[in-house]
């Protein structure tokens, strides 16, 4: 069974959930043994295929840390922080995050963009 790391010590992705507005960033963090990484990326695939169909979902890109990395990061966009919390808390999503490889940690976290004057905008 996976295991669960929170990114924040102070607020739980749970909490995040309760908020509202939007858009919204998903970034999660996944840590597996080396062996189990085709287990994940397959299971992974199937999670967001089942994301892709909901609403308010927009889009998603997953990483891997070069240099045979262990350490995959997605990166998710959702028209709002309801939108992602209907879709996480579904029986289907919930059954498919069973599957991922015993080694597994997963760390959820739901970011909104910042302006940097000068820098980047909102």
């Amino acid at each position: 069974m996976y295991k669960f790391a929170e990114m924040d010590d102070k607020i739980t992705v749970f909490d995040q959930m309760n908020g509202k507005g939007g858009p919204v960033i998903l970034i999660n963090k996944f840590n597996v043994d080396p062996e189990e990484t085709e287990q994940l990326l397959k299971n992974w695939t199937k999670h967001a295929a089942f994301f892709k169909q909901q609403p308010g979902y927009i889009s998603t890109q997953f990483h891997r840390g070069t240099g045979g990395s262990t350490v995959f990061i997605n990166y998710e966009v959702w028209e709002s922080t309801q939108d992602y919390k209907n879709a996480v808390n579904q029986r289907e999503a919930l059954s498919i995050l069973e599957n991922y490889p015993p080694s597994t940690v997963i760390s959820p976290h739901l970011f909104t963009k910042v302006a940097v004057h000068g820098i980047c905008v909102k």
